[in-house]
């Protein structure tokens, strides 16, 4: 009985090394197909220039800030105007209202003594 466990031992031994080389050459054919693979795919190219950043420019910015400060002035002298108009508008109405309570008034008794 000793030596048919030794024999199948040694015959499980012999498996596992006929597994372990198959397994290798399994890998070594999976390692073939990724190489393979990899080589076949073409390379990734952008489609745009690249270009290099400007350069800072004052000039445009001075400008730029300028124009801002220019419409400011304009626009708050456009609201200045607007506001005196709507005041100018306020005073009329008052004025005309007061006109027309005097007129009315003036004219009932004009009627009235009549």
């Amino acid at each position: 009985m000793n030596d048919d466990a030794l024999t199948k031992a040694l015959a499980a031994a012999t498996e596992a090394a006929d597994n372990s080389q198959q397994l290798e050459v399994v890998k070594a054919v999976l390692i073939a197909q990724a190489i393979s693979q990899a080589a076949a795919q073409p390379q990734h190219t952008c489609q745009h220039d690249h270009q290099q950043p400007k350069p800072f420019d004052a000039k445009k910015w001075w400008t730029i800030g300028g124009l801002v400060v220019v419409g400011g002035c304009v626009a708050c002298a456009l609201a200045l105007a607007f506001a005196l108009a709507a005041t100018a508008v306020a005073i009329a109405a008052t004025c005309a209202t007061g006109c027309f309570l005097i007129l009315r008034s003036l004219w009932r008794d004009y009627a009235k003594h009549r």
